[in-house]
Order: C-alpha cells, then structure tokens, then sequence
C-alpha cells in the first residue's frame, strides 16, 4: 500500500512540476578588450611598471580568476587580431593579413554562431573591421581607429562604410563605451543569456587620458627597462632596425608645431639640446606616464562594469575576459608599437573570471593563442567547436586539467612588410624561437615596395629572457635550431599557411632555409 501511495505523489508531482530535467542556465559572456594594454602595464604579471600601474579591479579579476602567461597573438597588429578572435582562424584564412583588409560581412564569426544558439550578442566600442559588423543584435563602434574625447559611435541605423557615418557622444571614449555597455546590459532581453563585447580604444596611440588622471605620476620619474637605450642592431645581433622611439619623439615635435595625424596629451614637446640618451629618456617618460595614465581609465572602467554585475546578481553566472589585442612595446629594445615576433610584441594579457569553475588567485603556462578564444566562448556556451574555427577550446585547461595533446609550440606570421619591420613567420615553444625575416611584401596592401635581405633569429628563452641577443650563429645550438626548422615547416603545413601563390616565397626559401 505505502508503494502505491508513493507512486501516486510522484506521478501527481510529474503532473503538476513535469517531470523534465531542469535544462542547465547557460552563462553570461563578457568580453572586455583593450587596444595595446601591454602586459608590461598589467602589474599582474609583474615588471618594473608594477608598482606604478592604477590596476586595482585587473588586479581583482586576477585574484578571483586565473591569469594566462603564455596568450599569444598570432598576427601582433589590430585589424588581423581582431578578425582573429571573431573568426578563431589565422590571417591567410580570414582574409585580414593588415590595416586596410576589411573583415567580409558574410564571414562567419562566433557572434553569429552565439546568436544562433539563442544567445543575445551586441559589441560597443572599438571595431576597426572596415565593414558592418554582423552576427550582432546590436552593435555601437567606433568610427575608424576612433578618438578619445567626444567619439564617434557608428550603429546600424546611421552606418557608413570605414571613416564616414555614426554620431558625437560627449566625454571621453573609455567611460563613453562603459556607459553604453551598461545601459544595454540593463536593457536587455533578460531571458536570453548574452554575449557583451566591450572594446576600448585605450592604449592605443595617442594615449590620451581624461582630466582625472592628468596630475597622475607628476614629478615622479619611472623606472627604465634595461634595453631602453638600445639604439640598433649592432651590439645584439638583430637584423633590422625597428620601430624606434627616437620616431616617437619625432612625432610629438611635429604634432607640436603644426597639423599631424593626431593630438597628443600635454604638448608642447621639445628635445632641445640634448644629446641621445637625454633625448630618449624624455621621450620615454612622456610616453610611459600618458600610457599608465590611459591605462588607469581602463581599470576604472572594467571596475565599473564587475560591480553592475555584482548589483544585479549576475556575477556568479557571467564569464568575464579581459584581454588586449595584441603587447606592445614599452622601451624594451628601444622600441615602441608592436607586429614584432619579440615577447612584449607577441604577448597578449589574459584574466578570466568565471566563479563555478575557475579557481580564483591561479595562473596557467599553457601555449594559448586568440585562435583559440572563440573556440573557449563557444564551449561555455555548450556549442560544439564551429568547423571552420582553428582554435580549440581551453576550458578543460583552466581547470586544472591540460590534454595531453595540447599544443607545445605556437606558429605567428606578420605580413605588414617594411624595411624597418620586415614580413615574418615563426615559431616559440616553452624555452626557444625560431624566426625567419622573409623581408617580401607579397603585394599585401599597405606593405612597403622594398624588399629586405632574408635573416634568422634565435633566442633562448629561458637564458635571455629579454631576447638581447640573436644566438642564431651559436653552434651550440645547432641541433636544437636544425628541430625547430623542422618544427616551423610542420606548423606552416597545419596551419595551412604554404605560401603556394607567392613564388618569391619559394625562391627566397630554397637559397636561406638552410
């Protein structure tokens, strides 16, 4: 009688409640991103600018989230890594090798492939794709590079194709992009989970900052990275001269005495009568205060955004990333900017917060690259990995748990060419690198005409760290260098990548592989 009884509550339960599984809730994804926010300029990961940087809400996801050591960029440059996170597949796939590609509207992208599996999606702030973003419910970007003060926001009702169309927002871009963030996560379908990319335009040049942060770091003198006073290729080996900081310089005079493509913070400038070092030592610490101070309305900003989550009681259920495109140079080797297969280059800082998997206050070594971060945002959706995505995803990764048949080696090409910077591809694993300078333009637009002699570079990662010295010539490192050819050639052919329709590849190949 009891088991009768029994039945008859469940089946009036199944009745009344039904008997379906309570279908799992999928979580929030938002992604922030930077432009240039270096890892240099995280604190998070250390270095002589930590104790200067304004960074208390990075440095709060990275205390209840897990931080990537090893994120690289397989593309260091905006445009290229930008359609790289949407698509997950390298520049010869995606079609965006430079600045002045557009991202097709009828590619596929992981806005699209969310949306699809009823997600709503929208992205505010830096676009830099040339073209209508698509795949988004809703979308609010940046007109061109985009300005700090008062920007240009381009929606769907007032588009134009590259730098025509969109209207005036007052104030300065990042609380601009803050602000516009918020108000749609507010109003919102609250059915559907979402998908929210937050893109600022800080720190890219000029590295402007708002008024709040103009008295930051005022007579106070920043300490240098050891390479700063590099001045050539000559004492390390290298074999092309980079992006000097010297040009910085130049750049701030001219935009100081008349019209220069943009405005920078606190001008005038001058270097008059000084010699070298003084001169690059003003430089630097102009630069490396307006980019700190950037970088500090950055970090007010992602504060802003974690405590609308708090308050509305998402923060448990949301996937929070913050990234930048791409590292940057901040001194090191005499440079400044990026492209450069270098570390503070090809490094891109990555925290992710997600309180139902991640353990707060870890980190990860693992080689992970942008192809792999729609891959990763696919997965917390609990979509299969989209088959024409490169990546994978490294879900399991952050939990502690590594495949085994992750990948130990990362392959990058750069195809922006010129004398000072020349195309090249090349391979890091845990301790070497391997790089090829090609020095062709390939016919890719923007490229400088001029081709370079082809050279190799080699570092070891773990004795030189800073890479200050080519180790190319070392026949100590014959054998290990002879590998990671081989390795190169490997990773070209996986990646698809095999320079078939540029015959000069071929000839320059066979006369300086070996």
């Amino acid at each position: 009688m009891r088991i009768i009884l029994n039945l008859i509550v469940l089946i009036s339960f199944c009745l009344l409640w039904g008997c379906k599984e309570k279908e799992e809730v999928k979580p929030n994804i938002l992604f922030i991103m930077s432009d240039d926010h270096t890892s240099q300029a995280w604190g998070v990961y250390g270095g002589i600018l930590k104790d200067y940087v304004q960074n208390q809400n990075i440095s709060r996801l990275a205390d209840e989230g897990i931080v990537l050591n090893n994120a690289f960029c397989t593309n260091s440059i905006c445009t290229p890594s930008r359609a790289t996170i949407l698509s997950g597949q390298y520049s010869h796939r995606n079609g965006v090798y430079t600045l002045s590609e557009a991202y097709e509207p009828d590619s596929n992208n992981i806005a699209k492939v969310m949306s699809a599996n009823g997600y709503q999606t929208a992205i505010i702030g830096k676009w830099h794709l040339k073209k209508q973003p698509t795949g988004f419910d809703h979308f609010m970007v940046l007109r061109g590079q985009g300005r700090y003060h008062n920007p240009i926001l381009k929606t769907k009702e007032n588009w134009k194709d590259r730098y025509e169309g969109g209207k005036e927002y007052k104030g300065f871009s990042s609380d601009v992009i803050t602000d516009f963030t918020i108000d749609w996560l507010k109003n919102r379908d609250q059915d559907k989970p979402f998908m929210m990319m937050c893109h600022f335009k800080a720190t890219h040049e000029p590295f402007d900052y708002p008024e709040r942060f103009a008295g930051l770091y005022k007579d106070i003198e920043i300490p240098e990275p050891a390479s700063l006073y590099d001045f050539g290729p000559e004492t390390n080996g290298r074999t092309f001269k980079g992006q000097s900081m010297d040009n910085l310089g130049i750049r701030y005079i001219k935009a100081s005495t008349g019209p220069w493509w943009t405005d920078y913070p606190d001008l005038p400038f001058d270097l008059d009568g000084l010699d070298s070092i003084q001169a690059r030592k003003k430089i630097y610490q102009k630069f490396i205060k307006d980019f700190m101070r950037c970088g500090a309305a950055i970090d007010d900003n992602i504060g802003r955004l974690l405590d609308y989550l708090e308050a509305s009681g998402q923060a448990e259920n949301t996937v929070v990333i913050y990234t930048a495109d791409q590292g940057y140079f901040l001194g090191e080797h005499g440079f400044f900017d990026k492209r450069l297969i270098y570390e503070e280059s090809l490094r891109m800082p990555f925290v992710i917060r997600y309180p139902k998997e991640i353990k707060g206050g870890t980190k990860l070594d693992d080689i992970i690259l942008n192809i792999d971060f729609p891959s990763l945002i696919a997965d917390y959706a609990g979509i299969p990995n989209p088959p024409q995505m490169q990546g994978r995803s490294f879900r399991e990764n952050l939990k502690g748990h590594t495949p085994d048949d992750w990948r130990q080696s990362m392959y990058y090409r750069y195809w922006l060419h010129s004398v000072d910077r020349p195309g090249h591809f090349g391979i890091r694993n845990k301790r070497y690198k391997l790089a090829f300078f090609y020095g062709q333009p390939l016919g890719k637009p923007g490229a400088g005409k001029k081709s370079t002699t082809p050279n190799w570079e080699f570092y070891d990662l773990e004795k030189d760290p800073k890479e200050g010295r080519n180790a190319y010539g070392d026949l100590g490192y014959a054998d290990i260098i002879k590998e990671m050819k081989i390795e190169l050639l490997k990773q070209k052919e996986l990646v698809g990548d095999s320079d078939e329709q540029y015959p000069v590849m071929k000839e320059v190949m066979d006369e300086y592989w070996n």
